[in-house]
């Protein structure tokens, strides 16, 4: 059924793109300080990753990335070097925000980070060497069979075709959702509290930096 598959890759692609990182931290660092725009478009820059992966992944390419053990390792150092850096860069803005603004800061730069974080990201490209390349292969997936206890009476309710282009439109439809909605949650917060821009910048600081050491630490144990 093409709506179920969509729907299903609807919710693949949320599930991708909504849990805490150092993406979202960016996303929503730009959301409240600069406006809802400069979190879309930090969201895009991430995406355009996806979407570069998704062409690799159909070449073969990314594959290649698992041919030479010393690149995930040098991937995690330039990836938690940049985190580190911009964990820098949001802490300066933590200071500067002293309430929520739409706009009223330097230009952002929010894709141009979350792009080149994306490139690096160890995480993102194993997706694309693992998940990435099964939703490309042709074939089916009873997703709610895989359901814990309930498995079993939901077996055929949910079987969504793998490869085809309503589910990858699906996937890529629901990143697009996330980019959209969580920029546009979080300004709405923030025009309600102007408090919260500072917190935010200071908390995606954190994030980043927390990141960033754990990927520094992962790349130097993979190289020794």
């Amino acid at each position: 059924m093409p709506v179920a598959t969509a729907l299903a890759g609807v919710l693949f692609g949320i599930a991708l793109a909504a849990p805490p990182g150092p993406m979202n931290a960016i996303i929503a660092e730009e959301s409240v300080v600069r406006g809802w725009s400069a979190g879309f478009r930090a969201g895009l820059g991430a995406m355009l990753a996806d979407v570069l992966f998704f062409v690799l992944t159909l070449a073969g390419v990314v594959a290649v990335i698992d041919r030479y053990p010393l690149v995930r390792p040098v991937l995690y150092l330039l990836g938690g070097l940049l985190m580190c850096y911009f964990a820098v860069g949001a802490i300066r803005e933590a200071r500067a925000a002293t309430s929520f603004t739409d706009g009223g800061h330097a230009t952002s730069t929010g894709f141009r980070k979350t792009f080149a974080l994306s490139l690096t990201n160890p995480y993102q490209i194993g997706f694309w060497l693992t998940a990435g390349v099964g939703l490309l292969r042709p074939g089916s997936l009873d997703v709610l069979a895989h359901v814990p206890a309930v498995g079993a009476a939901l077996e055929g309710a949910l079987v969504v075709d793998t490869g085809s282009p309503a589910l990858l439109a699906g996937f890529f439809g629901g990143i697009a959702v996330w980019i959209v909605l969580y920029p546009a949650g979080l300004v709405s917060a923030g025009r309600r509290v102007d408090a919260l821009a500072p917190i935010v910048a200071a908390g995606s600081a954190l994030v980043l930096a927390g990141f960033g050491v754990v990927f520094l630490a992962v790349g130097a144990t993979g190289l020794v």
